[in-house]
């Protein structure tokens, strides 16, 4: 009995000690992702960082092994924690709230999370994963590019409280919204089938409770993780490159150019030409503060920075392997119209 008891400490300590080295080896590398980008591209390569070139490859060598660090990551995370979930309970207790408040709950965790687009989708993939609402997960996926610590403290910096203010209600607000909207449209059949095959990792369905140990529950995070990274990392890497090619060879002046016009049209188009860009919110300030230098109106760029982070073109394909291309037209086209009313609003408003 005794020697029994010992193997099963042993195996702990052993497996935490290679999962403690590969975590000490994820932090050590992306902490170093943008050292090791700038001299592949600017000394090994010998590009100029002048150059448009050297910008775009800067950029796709930098952002390529951050996103699928961050996918993997996340997912590991996300379903270590499912372990000790009962998933039935948690999706009785969002059901039970109901749409509104889940909406709310959903938002305001976005908002408080620090990530893009395309690093919000693992979260949105464990969220459907465990039968919570198809509307309360869009509300998370929305609300947590849109909202972003730092670009709120840059906000309040640059242009003071009341923007910053409208910066943060209007996101979380389109984010309640555009969820609800969609969770009515009963839209779940165009989520792609092997979300669901994919069976959630925590206490599965009729088990008061599991008796796993940390292997057996290490062992399902990294599955977990092949599974989904095994599909989504081609699409992340085909997203990654086309918001590098925009960064480099898009020249920032004639986006001002178009923008810098107040006209009727200009909220709408704001919204559409922030689509194919790709940057996280803190990322396209130094946009928002010349667009407003150059005497855009305010509303007119904040509907842009909001389809900047929310839209991306990147974040589209990205979740084109998860949702089907009805879905995600259904998606941009209500979150669109939801920037867009916000722009105008603001417009009227300042």
């Amino acid at each position: 009995m005794h020697f029994t008891q010992l193997a099963p400490a042993r195996d702990n300590r052993r497996t935490f000690f290679i999962i403690g080295a590969l975590a000490l080896v994820w932090v050590i590398t992306y902490n170093n992702l943008q050292p090791i980008a700038d001299w592949i591209t600017y000394t090994l390569l010998g590009l100029s960082q002048e150059s448009h070139l050297g910008t775009s490859f800067n950029f796709f060598i930098y952002d390529t092994p951050k996103l699928l660090l961050l996918l993997s990551g996340m997912i590991f995370l996300i379903t270590l924690v499912q372990t000790f979930i009962n998933t039935e309970k948690v999706r009785a207790a969002v059901e039970k709230r109901g749409e509104g408040v889940g909406n709310v709950m959903a938002s305001l965790f976005g908002a408080i999370t620090p990530f893009c687009s395309c690093s919000s989708v693992p979260l949105f993939i464990g969220f459907v994963q465990a039968g919570i609402p198809l509307g309360i997960t869009f509300s998370f996926l929305i609300t947590s590019p849109l909202m972003n610590e730092v670009a709120f403290v840059l906000l309040l910096g640059l242009f003071g409280w009341k923007v910053a203010l409208l910066y943060l209600t209007s996101g979380i607000s389109i984010g309640i919204i555009s969820g609800i909207i969609l969770g009515r449209m009963k839209l779940e059949r165009y989520v792609e089938g092997f979300v669901y095959e994919i069976k959630p990792r925590g206490i599965p369905r009729g088990v008061l409770e599991e008796k796993l140990t940390w292997v057996d529950r290490f062992e399902r995070a990294v599955q977990s993780t092949r599974d989904i990274v095994g599909k989504v990392w081609l699409f992340v890497i085909i997203g990654i490159g086309i918001g590098a090619f925009i960064h480099g060879f898009v020249p920032e002046d004639a986006l001002t150019g178009i923008m810098g016009k107040d006209a009727w049209w200009s909220v709408p188009v704001s919204v559409v030409l922030g689509i194919p860009l790709y940057s996280n919110a803190a990322g396209i300030i130094p946009i928002v503060s010349a667009l407003l230098d150059k005497g855009a109106s305010l509303g007119t760029v904040l509907a842009f920075m909001m389809s900047v982070v929310a839209l991306s073109l990147p974040e589209m394909i990205i979740l084109r392997r998860v949702l089907k291309p009805r879905l995600i037209a259904i998606f941009v086209g209500v979150v669109g119209i939801s920037i867009i009313m916000t722009g105008y609003l603001f417009n009227l408003v300042i």
